[in-house]
């Protein structure tokens, strides 16, 4: 017995086209995928080169960190007699905060604010009758950047309850 839904056998040209354009939506295919790997590539090389760039810069202002650290020492030991020289080393402190900061490194004044353990290091406390327990009431030494940009955390001095 034979199926009477039997497709009949394909005619000569359209046996041709078939393979023809099967290998078309193939290659078809195939190129929109390469244009997508392709296009992924492009991609990840751009983040690739974001993060060395970031690394990069981060390397840079953290070498700047000690100068900028003596600088304030010196002005912190510095003579009423010496004002012209006082000046000149504030001018290159100030200038010297201004490279971090157009790295991408700003000075942060954190006095006032709360203790943030991501943001500070506790190197001292302090009972203080005007401020809340946790505030941050002296920095020690400034911190730079902010968040996954951080350089450094200010070495602080927290306010605790004072005792009545």
């Amino acid at each position: 017995m034979t199926e009477r839904n039997e497709t009949p056998p394909p005619e000569p040209r359209q046996a041709v086209e078939e393979p023809v354009a099967e290998k078309l939506a193939e290659l078809e295919d195939r190129w929109l995928r390469a244009v997508a790997d392709l296009d992924n590539l492009r991609k990840r090389v751009a983040r690739d080169m974001d993060r060395q760039r970031i690394e990069e810069r981060t390397r840079v202002a953290a070498e700047w960190l000690p100068v900028i650290d003596n600088l304030e020492l010196a002005l912190k030991h510095a003579g009423a007699d010496a004002d012209a020289v006082i000046e000149g080393v504030r001018a290159v402190r100030d200038q010297a905060v201004g490279v971090l900061a157009r790295l991408g490194f700003p000075r942060r004044d954190d006095v006032g604010t709360r203790f943030d353990p991501a943001r500070h290091e506790a190197v001292s406390t302090v009972a203080v009758p005007d401020a809340d327990p946790g505030t941050v009431v002296e920095v020690v030494r400034p911190g730079y950047g902010d968040g996954a940009l951080q350089l450094r955390p200010a070495s602080v001095v927290v306010s605790t309850k004072a005792d009545e």
